[in-house]
């Protein structure tokens, strides 16, 4: 590896390479990406190889050069030789910028693959159209559903066709499980976990059924065995034959006969436990729709009402005001027993109470045509100056109720804030995962110290409450309300800070859920065997398999997180020359690395769930999907590209 200064191209000559433009964590997940899984030359473009990742990215063995130039320029892209280049990956900077540039380097090579970060995703799609061969993606929106997913204690789910793939875990997992993608799972130690680990074979099922027949045992109805019932213990002096159904004992001299490890098609006892699997399992599910989180009306209700009594919490403010409802309640007796007509109790004490009472003149009281006698008008005497103690408060919490309603307005987390999900820290992925989660119906507060960070209008436009300051954690989640909150999501851009807002949230409510943002793999490890009830995620972990597939001209639809590790959803097309043709499902699965789990063939709509037929070779026009490992995929990736 080589490392250039600013205006001077790699100084060996290169062609046929990948250039990614970036200094920052993604671009530093995605050079691993190309560097160890696909295998390809890389160079880097950065703005300072002293600051963010660049000095990290300098030690990655394989990168072929990292140039430094402060601006993404025509002249900083003659630099690293786009000319030659077979791929651009563009993932950092603004997105005005990537545009910019994703434009220069299809001028200066048309047939290059071009990939660019885009915040502003319906702006993306819009710019795709502008490109022969470019994809507009958004880490912030690839890493998000993890987040959220994750927040609410459950998986994220990746749409195909109609359903949700998710993963389940252990006793979560069902009869209907499309594939077992993990196992040996042990929370102490995320190394040991498998991703795709080794499954039987299609006809394994038949081979059981065949051992099923036979002189190896008594038969049940359709071919299987009966459980075989339990032995009695024998002591060390039984003699004689062994009862009917149970096979003789062995004695020390005889060598028993061992079956194969087959598992054994007997009905499971009811009353038994299930058997834990080693270290525990996952394995992929399909919904048929995503599940939400609907707010009951009942909960609704409750908060309003919570809200409202935050104007009774002065200790001399309730007095007075009681005080002046047992009054009006005493008030209204009195002219219901004088007119014996409820309605019109109602509608007199009502008027009263506003202030519209129409007081009897002295010329009336002579004449004999008053509205009631003494005690009437001693009632409404009184109603109306209660209706004087009522009014500003009832006014106060009409202009809080209308004014908190209107879109982009601060607005603070009310007194009926309730089973909410905090989110530290309004930059793209906490902007993406706030709106993510109020989508979904669950309450949301956010906090931010930077009074300039987008994210901040972006939420307040859908009437999520924000925090901001830059006060102690510990004063600003008292505010967030965290003491009534189910989750904390800590999604700044340092370790450290994302880690303090954590343990800071842990220490003030121990039962919260905690989800942290974290870059390095062995913080996250120390994090999983410290704390209970939380999650680790890595924004760059998550989204650098999606860019360096699509830079390899694969779609990833969705990645899915088995703890620290990423399983990737990715859906392939056989086209003409690709080296995918006249291969079967036994060419392309491997242990570890790829499953394919259903397949779309040519001149056919219908997704087909499983593809059972292993021999079944691929054409032009066919699509199949798969879940796959980060290496697995890479290995797709570079049969897709090559010629027949």
């Amino acid at each position: 590896m080589t490392s250039e200064g600013w205006g001077t191209p790699p100084v060996e000559p290169i062609s046929q390479h990948y250039i990614v433009c970036g200094g920052n964590a993604l671009a530093h997940r995605l050079v691993l990406e190309l560097v160890e899984h696909y295998e390809v030359p890389v160079v880097v473009l950065v703005t300072d190889r002293t600051r963010d990742h660049a000095p990290q990215i300098e030690q990655i063995t394989g990168v072929a050069a990292v140039v430094e130039y402060p601006n993404l320029t025509e002249e900083a892209l003659r630099a690293v030789s786009i000319d030659t280049a077979r791929g651009l990956a563009l993932v950092e900077g603004s997105d005005q910028d990537n545009i910019h540039a994703a434009l220069s380097a299809q001028g200066h090579n048309p047939d290059i693959r071009i990939v660019f970060r885009m915040f502003n995703q319906r702006l993306g799609e819009n710019i795709e159209r502008l490109l022969r061969n470019g994809a507009a993606l958004s880490g912030s929106a690839t890493a998000a559903p993890a987040f959220a997913a994750a927040a609410l204690g459950r998986p994220n789910s990746v749409e195909i066709d109609g359903r949700y793939l998710h993963i389940a875990f252990d006793d979560a997992i069902s009869s209907d499980r499309i594939c077992v993608v993990a196992d040996h799972i042990d929370r102490q130690d995320l190394s040991k976990i498998r991703l795709l680990p080794e499954q039987e074979g299609d006809s394994a099922q038949f081979v059981r059924l065949a051992r099923e027949f036979g002189d190896d045992g008594p038969v049940r109805q359709g071919g299987l065995r009966r459980a075989p019932e339990p032995e009695p213990e024998a002591g060390p002096d039984s003699e004689g034959e062994p009862e009917r159904g149970h096979e003789p004992a062995v004695g020390p001299e005889v060598e028993p006969e061992v079956e194969p490890e087959v598992e054994r098609a007997v009905e499971p006892d009811p009353g038994a436990e299930p058997e834990e699997p080693p270290g525990g399992i996952a394995a992929l599910q399909a919904l048929r729709m995503e599940p939400r989180e609907p707010i009951s009306w009942a909960r609704r209700l409750r908060w309003r009402v919570l809200d409202t009594m935050r104007f009774l919490t002065n200790a001399r403010l309730r007095v007075v005001l009681l005080i002046a409802l047992a009054a009006v309640l005493m008030a209204f007796a009195v002219l219901w027993y004088l007119n014996r007509d409820f309605g019109w109790t109602v509608y007199i004490s009502l008027l009263d109470l506003a202030g519209a009472a129409q007081p009897d003149q002295q010329a009336d009281i002579a004449a004999g045509t008053g509205t009631g006698g003494l005690w009437q008008r001693v009632a409404q005497v009184v109603i109306t100056i209660c209706g004087i103690t009522f009014a500003p408060v009832a006014t106060a919490i009409a202009v809080e109720v209308l004014g908190s309603g209107r879109r982009g307005l601060p607005r603070n987390p009310s007194a009926g804030t309730r089973d909410h999900v905090i989110v530290v820290g309004l930059g793209n992925v906490g902007t993406r995962v706030a709106t993510q989660l109020h989508e979904m119906g669950v309450p949301v507060v956010c906090m931010e110290r930077d009074p300039q960070a987008r994210g901040i209008s972006a939420v307040r436009a859908l009437g999520i409450p924000v925090v901001l300051g830059d006060g102690p954690f510990e004063e600003q989640l008292r505010r967030a309300r965290l003491k009534h909150s189910r989750a904390v999501i800590a999604l700044s851009g340092d370790d450290a800070t994302n880690l303090e807002a954590a343990l800071e949230a842990r220490h003030g409510n121990p039962d919260v859920r905690v989800v942290v943002r974290l870059f390095d793999d062995d913080f996250a490890g120390h994090f999983y065997r410290t704390l209970d009830n939380a999650a680790s995620r890595s924004v760059s972990y998550l989204a650098a398999p999606a860019f360096a597939a699509a830079l390899m001209g694969s779609e990833v639809r969705g990645t899915l997180s088995v703890f620290r590790h990423v399983l990737l959803i990715a859906e392939l097309t056989v086209e003409d020359g690709s080296g995918l043709i006249g291969l079967n499902r036994h060419d392309l699965e491997d242990p570890g690395g790829v499953r394919v789990i259903a397949a779309r063939f040519a001149r056919s709509n219908q997704l087909h769930w499983g593809f059972a037929d292993r021999t079944r070779r691929l054409a032009p026009g066919d699509r199949i999907v798969v879940a796959a490992t980060r290496s697995g995929l890479a290995r797709l990736n570079t049969v897709l590209v090559e010629e027949v």
